[in-house]
């Protein structure tokens, strides 16, 4: 579902979230900003308790995304189920391998019960 689709009530119908964002100029993407923006308060509210998952794509290096996004993330009843991942530079085939592990590793340590 695209950041800007997304909202509170799709949060509380899922078991964890993938968030994939890229980096903008160094920073997190003005999308997935403006859905963490527009969600923080009313999952705090609800006591939203969600695993979620990191991925960003980079075409510097994505730490500066990473910062942000788990500073932004860190005020929120979330737990992190995974290390963030980085994707840097241009998309390829083995950034598509990457992407599909951590989405298949993620929905399988969810069904397990594991985060």
């Amino acid at each position: 579902m695209r950041a800007w689709d997304a909202g509170t009530v799709d949060l509380e119908q899922t078991n964890g979230v993938l968030l994939v964002m890229a980096e903008n100029s160094g920073a997190l993407c003005g999308t997935m900003k403006d859905f963490l923006d527009r969600t923080l308060y009313p999952t705090i509210a609800r006591g939203l308790v969600v695993p979620y998952a990191l991925l960003i794509s980079a075409g510097n290096d994505g730490r500066g995304a990473q910062r942000q996004a788990e500073r932004i993330l860190s005020g929120y009843p979330f737990s992190a189920a995974t290390a963030p991942v980085i994707l840097r530079g241009k998309f390829c085939p083995a950034h598509a391998r990457v992407s599909s592990d951590l989405g298949q590793a993620f929905a399988a340590g969810l069904s397990m019960g594991i985060f």
